[in-house]
Protein backbone atom coordinates (compact mmCIF):
# COMPACT_ATOMS: atom_id res chain seq x y z
CA UNK A 1 0.00 0.00 0.00
CA UNK A 2 0.99 3.58 -0.43
CA UNK A 3 2.72 5.29 2.40
CA UNK A 4 0.77 8.07 4.09
CA UNK A 5 1.57 11.51 2.73
CA UNK A 6 3.72 13.75 4.85
CA UNK A 7 1.73 16.44 6.58
CA UNK A 8 2.11 19.84 4.92
CA UNK A 9 4.72 22.10 6.38
CA UNK A 10 3.28 24.95 8.38
CA UNK A 11 3.32 28.23 6.49
CA UNK A 12 4.74 31.37 7.87
CA UNK A 13 2.10 34.00 8.57
CA UNK A 14 1.83 36.55 5.81
CA UNK A 15 2.27 40.10 6.94
CA UNK A 16 -0.36 42.42 5.54
CA UNK A 17 1.03 44.79 2.96
CA UNK A 18 0.22 48.42 2.72
CA UNK A 19 -2.30 48.95 -0.04
CA UNK A 20 -0.73 50.29 -3.19
CA UNK A 21 -2.52 53.29 -4.51
CA UNK A 22 -3.34 53.29 -8.21
CA UNK A 23 -1.61 56.63 -8.53
CA UNK A 24 1.68 55.15 -7.28
CA UNK A 25 1.34 52.24 -9.67
CA UNK A 26 0.58 54.56 -12.58
CA UNK A 27 3.52 56.81 -11.73
CA UNK A 28 5.89 53.85 -11.57
CA UNK A 29 4.54 52.53 -14.86
CA UNK A 30 4.97 55.92 -16.51
CA UNK A 31 8.49 56.21 -15.13
CA UNK A 32 9.36 52.82 -16.58
CA UNK A 33 7.57 53.18 -19.92
CA UNK A 34 7.73 56.96 -20.36
CA UNK A 35 10.56 57.07 -22.88
CA UNK A 36 9.05 54.17 -24.79
CA UNK A 37 5.54 55.63 -25.02
CA UNK A 38 6.51 58.06 -27.77
CA UNK A 39 8.13 55.25 -29.70
CA UNK A 40 5.01 53.11 -29.27
CA UNK A 41 2.77 55.96 -30.41
CA UNK A 42 4.86 56.63 -33.51
CA UNK A 43 4.98 52.92 -34.30
CA UNK A 44 1.20 52.68 -33.94
CA UNK A 45 0.70 55.72 -36.18
CA UNK A 46 3.04 54.28 -38.78
CA UNK A 47 1.31 50.91 -38.77
CA UNK A 48 -2.17 52.42 -39.11
CA UNK A 49 -1.08 54.69 -41.96
CA UNK A 50 0.49 51.74 -43.76
CA UNK A 51 -2.66 49.72 -43.24
CA UNK A 52 -4.79 52.52 -44.67
CA UNK A 53 -2.46 52.84 -47.66
CA UNK A 54 -2.58 49.11 -48.29
CA UNK A 55 -6.38 49.11 -48.03
CA UNK A 56 -6.61 51.93 -50.58
CA UNK A 57 -4.25 50.16 -52.98
CA UNK A 58 -6.17 46.90 -52.67
CA UNK A 59 -9.43 48.72 -53.35
CA UNK A 60 -8.04 50.47 -56.41
CA UNK A 61 -6.55 47.25 -57.76
CA UNK A 62 -9.82 45.40 -57.27
CA UNK A 63 -11.78 48.15 -59.01
CA UNK A 64 -9.41 48.01 -62.01
CA UNK A 65 -9.68 44.23 -62.25
CA UNK A 66 -13.48 44.34 -62.16
CA UNK A 67 -13.50 47.01 -64.87
CA UNK A 68 -11.15 44.93 -67.01
CA UNK A 69 -13.34 41.83 -66.61
CA UNK A 70 -16.47 43.85 -67.44
CA UNK A 71 -14.80 45.26 -70.53
CA UNK A 72 -13.72 41.77 -71.65
CA UNK A 73 -17.30 40.53 -71.23
CA UNK A 74 -18.59 43.45 -73.26
CA UNK A 75 -20.40 45.08 -70.34
CA UNK A 76 -20.82 48.82 -70.12
CA UNK A 77 -19.79 50.82 -67.09
CA UNK A 78 -22.12 53.33 -65.47
CA UNK A 79 -19.93 56.18 -66.68
CA UNK A 80 -20.04 54.95 -70.28
CA UNK A 81 -23.81 54.44 -70.07
CA UNK A 82 -24.34 57.99 -68.80
CA UNK A 83 -22.17 59.35 -71.60
CA UNK A 84 -24.18 57.43 -74.21
CA UNK A 85 -27.46 58.70 -72.74
CA UNK A 86 -26.19 62.26 -73.01
CA UNK A 87 -25.14 61.77 -76.64
CA UNK A 88 -28.53 60.28 -77.56
CA UNK A 89 -30.33 63.16 -75.84
CA UNK A 90 -28.17 65.65 -77.76
CA UNK A 91 -28.92 63.89 -81.08
CA UNK A 92 -32.66 63.83 -80.34
CA UNK A 93 -32.54 67.54 -79.56
CA UNK A 94 -30.74 68.30 -82.83
CA UNK A 95 -33.27 66.22 -84.79
CA UNK A 96 -36.17 68.15 -83.23
CA UNK A 97 -34.50 71.42 -84.16
CA UNK A 98 -34.04 70.23 -87.76
CA UNK A 99 -37.67 69.02 -87.97
CA UNK A 100 -38.98 72.38 -86.77
CA UNK A 101 -37.19 74.28 -89.56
Amino acid sequence: MAEPADPPEPREPVEPREPIEPRDTAERLIAILGPRLDELRSLGDELTSRWRGDAIRVGEGTRRRVQDVARELGLVTREEWDELELRVAQLEHRLRLLEED
